[in-house]
């Protein structure tokens, strides 16, 4: 009879877990912490860092929150043409562009509106509308960034930033140039890593979702934006130090029914714009009882920012798949970008010196 009462005991407490997840309407897993598993949509209108004329307010009002999706849908719908403008029976742009130097070879033509998908609700936490995702510091803003980064920024986008004007002009300086081979395009541009795709993981105009795959000692967050996948060890160590990844190194534990993941050891470039070998990031994920995530992040890397910095956005359960993110321009144009750059510099007249001799 007490063996039978020790098994019934140890069966009661096998099923805790269950009963747990009865009472607060989480799914969790066997070892009953909550079930991450499932497919998010973290795309929202609110901006990463809050605009000014909002100051230290963290909070909207409902009013604002509904001209805030109000005014994305006027854009939308200006933007209806262009995604009607992009079919194959369109003609060919102007020689030399529109002149609008902010794209491509002067605004010849690119992804049209039918590609953005930036999402269309303003972020909700505890109740309350965010005037940013950002909420520390104060201002909403991400701190200052230390000249260190912004040259690293400089490096890492000077085939974007570059005057583009339909000539080899980047002779015109000393040094190696933004098209000199492929790994002086930008890490985007050659599809190594996403310009949102994290850690930490930020909304972008499209390409928001991310899958999470769970077992009780590993979680996986696979992103949307170049198909990145990071494989979080639980309760795990992290490699040495000199061994640095392009994602970093994350390692989570749980901290009551929140994953927090400790992730270091990036390389010199990443996910993250500006961010450096010496970031650490951390997030957290909390399910919330309508299926959500309530995702939270801080940065704090002193050889690129002033300060460190926090932020934390909902991702929207979604009953759908990510495809996969098909980066054909780093599979086929990345070779004709060079030969153009190559037959510009040919065709190049360096202008004189006004000097003279």
């Amino acid at each position: 009879m007490r063996k039978l009462t020790l098994f019934s005991l140890a069966l009661f407490l096998v099923g805790l877990p269950a009963l747990a997840a009865d009472g607060d309407g989480i799914k969790r897993m066997p070892n009953g912490k909550p079930d991450l598993s499932g497919v998010y949509d973290a795309g929202t209108i609110t901006p990463v860092d809050r605009p000014p004329q909002y100051g230290d307010n963290l909070y909207l009002t409902p009013e604002q929150a509904k001209e805030m999706e109000e005014e994305r849908d006027r854009l939308w719908r200006s933007l209806e043409e262009d995604r009607k403008g992009g079919g194959a029976d369109r003609t060919a742009p102007k020689k030399g562009g529109d002149g609008d130097n902010r794209f491509g070879g002067g605004g010849v033509g690119g992804y049209n509106a039918f590609w953005i998908d930036p999402g269309s609700e303003a972020v909700i936490v505890d109740g309350k509308f965010r005037t940013s995702i950002i909420y520390e510091p104060k201002n909403g803003r991400r701190p200052a960034m230390t000249p260190a980064a912004m040259r690293r920024m400089a490096t890492n986008f000077a085939s974007f930033i570059h005057n583009n004007d339909g000539t080899a002009s980047w002779l015109d300086q000393d040094g190696p140039g933004p098209f000199d081979g492929p790994e002086t395009l930008a890490l985007a541009e050659r599809c190594l890593l996403g310009f949102v795709g994290g850690p930490p993981l930020l909304p972008s105009l499209y390409n928001n979702y991310a899958r999470i795959m769970q077992t009780e000692n590993h979680v996986v967050i696979m992103a949307e934006m170049v198909h990145d996948a990071r494989i979080i060890p639980i309760d795990g160590e992290h490699g040495p130090d000199g061994i640095n990844w392009w994602l970093g190194d994350g390692v989570g534990h749980w901290d009551g029914d929140t994953l927090v993941v400790t992730t270091r050891n990036f390389r010199n470039q990443t996910g993250l714009p500006g961010g450096s070998e010496t970031m650490v990031v951390e997030e957290r994920f909390s399910r919330t009882e309508d299926g959500n995530l309530l995702y939270h992040f801080r940065v704090d890397d002193p050889n690129s920012w002033t300060a460190p910095w926090a932020g934390e956005y909902t991702w929207q359960a979604k009953d759908s798949l990510v495809y996969e993110y098909a980066c054909h321009e780093g599979n086929y144009a990345m070779g004709n970008v060079l030969r153009g750059a190559r037959l510009l510099e040919s065709e190049y007249d360096q202008p004189q010196s006004s000097g003279g001799e």
